[in-house]
C-alpha cells in the first residue's frame, strides 16, 4: 500500500509538470491560422482527400456561404433511403447488400449477393482456440478495448498478414465484417462472466443468419427475437455502416494505411478513434440524459416543465453539468439529420411492440423543444437538429441491449466503411500523411544536470 502511496504522489508531480509545460496560448491559433480539428472557421472540414465511397450533404455553399439544407447522406451515388426502402420493400436484411455496395462500388446481382452472403456466413465462426485463448483468457471491462485486441490478434491467424494487394486486403476487410459481431458479442459474454459475476453465454453464429440476427441471437441466453427486433436493429447497421471520410475513424483508417501498414493494425486504430467519447460514445450519454430527465421531470408532456429542465442543463447546473444536451447538433447536419428521421420511424414501431410508447413521446417532445431552446441561450443563427445519437440509444434500449454494447455495435456496422477506406487508400492514395504543426517554443541552451534547479 505504502509503495502504491509514494508512486501516486510521484506520479501527481509529474502531471503537474506536464500540464504546465503543454499548453499553447489559444491566440497563437489564430495568429498562425490553424485549422484546429482541421476545421475551417465556419465549421466546414479543411479538403485532405478525395473519395468515392460515402458523402454526407448537409448544407450547400452559395456566394461563399453556407446555406442549411435537409440532410442526405449516400453511399456510392446512392441516398441510403432508397437502401432502405428496397430492405423494406423486398423483406431482407439490407446491412450485407450495403456492405458488399461500399465495397465494390456496385450493387450485387442476386448471384453476387448470394455468393457474398455465403462468404460472410463461412467466416462469423471465429478462428479454431481463438475465443478461449484470446477472449476467455484476457477478458477485458470494455468490449471496444477488447475488439481492437482482437482484431489485432487476428493478424496471428492470418497465414498471409503482410500482403498488401487488394485481393488479400479485401479478403481480410470481409473475413472482420463477418466476425465483427461475434468477437464483441463473445468479449461481452467474456465481461459478463469475470466483471460482473453473471452467467455466460457462448452459442454459436449461424451462416444463414444476417448480422443483425446473429448478434442478437449470441448475445441473448434463449437465442430468440422478433422480426422487427431483428429489422430494427438491421436498420442501425445501415445507417451507420459509413459517413464520409472526413469522420474521426475513417480519416485514422487513411492516415495509417497510408503509413503502408497491414490491415488488423489500420483497423485496430479505427476502433480506438470510435471508442472516444467525442465520437461513438455519444448515444450512452443519451441514455443516461435521458434517464436524468425521467427521474427530475414529474409530468414528462409539459413542455413548460421540460424547458426548465433542458435549460438547467443547458446552463452546467444539471445532469453532468457540461452544458450539453446530448443527441442535440452535428457537425454537418443542420435543418435534419437523415439517420434520424428514418430511425425515429423504427422506434415508433418498436416502442409500441414493447409498450414504451410514452418514452417515445418524450424523446419527440425533447427533440421538438431543445433546438430553438439551444440556438436562443447561445444567440446563435446556426439551425440545430437532433442527431442520430438521439433515437439509437432508446433503440438500443428497446432491443434489451446493455449500454456496454452500444458503441461496439456501431463498430459492427462501421467495420464495412472502414474497409471501403482502407482499400480506397491502397488503390488511390499513394502518399503518406504529414500534415505541418507549427513549433511554438523557444530554443534553450543546454544546462547540465548539476546546474539544473528543481521545477
Amino acid at each position: 500500500m505504502r509503495k502504491k502511496s509514494i508512486e501516486s504522489v510521484f506520479l501527481k508531480r509529474l502531471s503537474v509538470l506536464a500540464e504546465r509545460n503543454d499548453p499553447i496560448n489559444p491566440n497563437l491559433y489564430e495568429k498562425y491560422d490553424v485549422k484546429r480539428g482541421l476545421r475551417h472557421a465556419n465549421g466546414t472540414g479543411v479538403l485532405v482527400g478525395l473519395t468515392r465511397i460515402g458523402d454526407v450533404v448537409g448544407y450547400d455553399i452559395v456566394d461563399g456561404k453556407k446555406v442549411p439544407i435537409p440532410g442526405r447522406l449516400i453511399y456510392r451515388g446512392y441516398d441510403v433511403e432508397s437502401l432502405i426502402k428496397d430492405a423494406e420493400h423486398t423483406k431482407h436484411f439490407g446491412y450485407e447488400q450495403c456492405a458488399y455496395l461500399l465495397l465494390f462500388g456496385e450493387l450485387p446481382t442476386q448471384k453476387q449477393f448470394d455468393e457474398f452472403k455465403q462468404f460472410l456466413g463461412v467466416h462469423r465462426t471465429l478462428p479454431p482456440n481463438f475465443t478461449e485463448d484470446m477472449i476467455m483468457k484476457a477478458p477485458s471491462s470494455d468490449i471496444m478495448n477488447k475488439m481492437a485486441r482482437g482484431v489485432l490478434a487476428s493478424y496471428s491467424y492470418d497465414s498471409d498478414p503482410e500482403t498488401r494487394d487488394v485481393a488479400n486486403v479485401l479478403r481480410q476487410c470481409i473475413e472482420l465484417i463477418a466476425r465483427f459481431s461475434t468477437l464483441a458479442a463473445y468479449a461481452y459474454q467474456a465481461k459478463r462472466r469475470f466483471y460482473d459475476s453473471k452467467s455466460m453465454y457462448i452459442h454459436n453464429p449461424l451462416p444463414t443468419l444476417s448480422t443483425a440476427e446473429n448478434f442478437l441471437r449470441l448475445i441473448r441466453p434463449d437465442k430468440t427475437y422478433t422480426r422487427l427486433e431483428a429489422e430494427t436493429l438491421d436498420l442501425v447497421l445501415i445507417l451507420h455502416a459509413e459517413h464520409g471520410g472526413g469522420n474521426n475513424s475513417s480519416l485514422t483508417v487513411h492516415v495509417v494505411s497510408s503509413a503502408d501498414t497491414d490491415t488488423y493494425s489500420a483497423i485496430a486504430a479505427a476502433i480506438g478513434s470510435l471508442k472516444g467519447r467525442r465520437h461513438g460514445g455519444a448515444n450512452i450519454r443519451v441514455v443516461e440524459m435521458m434517464d436524468d430527465i425521467k427521474a427530475h421531470v414529474k409530468d414528462w408532456t409539459s413542455e413548460k416543465q421540460l424547458q426548465a429542465y433542458l435549460t438547467k442543463i443547458a446552463k452546467k447546473e444539471a445532469f453532468d453539468k457540461t452544458g450539453l444536451v446530448y443527441g442535440m447538433g452535428h457537425a454537418v447536419y443542420t435543418v435534419s439529420d437523415p439517420r434520424c428521421i428514418l430511425l425515429k420511424k423504427k422506434a415508433s414501431a418498436l416502442a409500441k411492440e414493447k409498450g414504451f410508447e410514452d418514452e417515445y413521446r418524450l424523446y419527440k417532445l425533447i427533440e421538438k423543444i431543445a433546438p430553438p431552446l439551444l440556438m436562443e441561450m447561445h444567440g446563435s443563427d446556426k439551425q440545430i437538429c437532433a442527431n442520430v445519437d438521439f433515437y439509437s440509444g432508446f433503440v438500443y434500449a428497446l432491443l434489451g441491449i446493455p449500454y456496454e454494447l452500444f458503441t461496439p455495435l456501431f463498430a459492427i456496422a462501421r467495420i464495412a466503411g472502414w474497409s471501403a477506406h482502407r482499400i480506397e487508400e491502397i488503390v488511390a492514395g499513394g502518399k503518406i500523411y504529414r500534415p505541418a504543426y507549427k513549433n511554438v517554443s523557444e530554443e534553450r541552451s543546454y544546462v547540465p544536470i548539476e546546474k539544473r534547479r528543481r521545477s
